[in-house]
């Protein structure tokens, strides 16, 4: 987005940078933050909630500043003013902060980050988040309320979803239509956990839960639902087709992404709305890419040409995803041009359900997103209500009421779900919007 960093630097130079506050000082957002303050002129992040104040603290101190800790959103504002960086405890103080442009949101949480974005759309503010989870589960409740609020709610640049979105549009441009949008994996394995994966984690400074939801599917399956909901996409078959071209031995050569073709052809030949979906063992990893058909003779003699293949199939891609260094771009993007990176089209798509990673024993609790009990599978929304299946976004926190075997889905009346949520009275009243909607059309 080249006009991006234009218009960033007649913010600098008027000296009005884009205000931002960040919910969040995990990994990602340690990236965010020394990325903001060290290489974005014309915005500023002026305060970070987390629960522990010592990790907003860190972010602002390895870019060299000194904050200042605030209780409450008079507080915030005050030091703000005075251009002082805040930290705070207390994510909804800073969501109601007047001083702010937009809210990054990126903690990986449920309940938490959804009064917080709640909070912060109702209180004016852009969201911007990198929160598949959570998108995956209530996103299009949360858009809905971003509408009506005259606001942005978007996932960000940088992560896979949002990179497949922007190579989505850019191949929607060409006047060729995407059919496929596809994620390139290096490794799935349903029944990964935090043990298996925890050496990995320490090499990186991640927790072993959220590198386990990367290696169980979890999170590629939260990804691939947020980027259908945002498309009008659907999958195949649950769980995706996921076509391992490595054979389950890491050691086998890569294949280029463009020979996976022959592969889709007979779905999307039998897709009307596209697909979402996923390949194992292809490069270049870690990219995304899109598939997209011209039947024109005329414009594929253009595309063969350009060394593109006879069609009408042809692959694009981006062979890299960078994470938190670009999510200021969508913060520019949201702020200056009112443009959402990757936000939900209308009602879900695509949701993602728990499956049991073991056979699961009454009154056993669900613990997190790439824990012992459950892994997450992308299926079709239809399916899901009809078959009343428990989106993973709701079972985390649920304790199981009877035995459950290993690789069954799990339905609502599996579960007994922590009372008073806000989360589970979002997706209630996202299902009741939009089920009935589709029931009526």
């Amino acid at each position: 987005m080249l006009i991006v960093d234009t218009a960033l630097a007649r913010r600098a130079v008027e000296g009005n940078p884009i205000r931002v506050g960040m919910i969040g000082a995990g990994f990602q957002g340690r990236g965010i933050g020394l990325q903001i303050m060290t290489a974005t002129p014309g915005m500023s992040l002026c305060a970070i909630a987390n629960r522990h104040i010592g990790a907003a603290v860190r972010v602002f101190e390895e870019a060299g500043r000194q904050p200042v800790r605030c209780d409450t959103t008079t507080e915030i504002d005050a030091a703000i003013a005075k251009g002082r960086p805040v930290v705070t405890e207390d994510a909804n103080a800073l969501a109601t902060a007047e001083t702010l442009d937009a809210i990054i949101e990126v903690t990986g949480s449920i309940e938490y980050a959804t009064l917080a974005i709640l909070t912060a759309i109702s209180s004016g503010k852009h969201v911007i988040q990198m929160n598949a989870e959570l998108d995956g589960t209530i996103g299009p409740i949360l858009k809905r309320k971003a509408d009506q609020a005259g606001v942005i709610y978007t996932f960000s640049d940088g992560d896979q979803p949002g990179v497949q979105m922007n190579l989505y549009r850019f191949v929607q441009g060409l006047g060729i239509k995407p059919v496929l949008c596809g994620n390139i994996k290096g490794l799935h394995d349903p029944y990964r956990n935090p043990e298996t994966q925890r050496a990995f984690a320490e090499r990186w400074g991640q927790k072993p839960a959220m590198v386990a939801s990367f290696a169980d599917g979890t999170k590629i399956s939260f990804e691939q639902a947020v980027v259908a909901n945002g498309t009008g996409m659907h999958v195949a078959q649950r769980g995706m087709l996921g076509p391992d071209f490595s054979k389950g031995d890491p050691n086998t050569p890569l294949v280029p992404v463009e020979e996976s073709i022959p592969f889709y052809e007979p779905y999307l030949e039998a897709s009307g709305s596209g697909l979402v979906d996923y390949v194992v063992g292809a490069r270049p990893g870690p990219g995304v890419f899109v598939i997209g058909k011209q039947e024109d003779p005329r414009k594929r003699h253009y595309l063969e040409l350009y060394k593109l293949g006879k069609g009408p199939y042809y692959c694009f891609y981006t062979p890299y995803h960078l994470c938190h260094f670009e999510v200021p771009t969508s913060v520019a993007r949201a702020v200056l041009f009112n443009d959402g990176v990757l936000t939900p089209r209308d009602g879900p798509q695509v949701g993602v359900v728990a499956i049991a990673k073991k056979d699961l024993c009454e009154g056993e609790p669900i613990v997190e997103f790439g824990g012992y009990e459950v892994y997450g599978v992308a299926e079709n929304i239809d399916t899901i209500r009809r078959e009343n299946l428990l989106p993973i976004g709701l079972a985390i926190d649920s304790v199981v009421r009877h035995p459950i075997r290993k690789d069954t889905p799990l339905t609502f009346d599996d579960v007994r779900v922590p009372e008073g949520r806000l989360v589970d009275r979002l997706y209630s009243e996202q299902e009741r919007i939009y089920a009935s909607t589709e029931m009526l059309s």
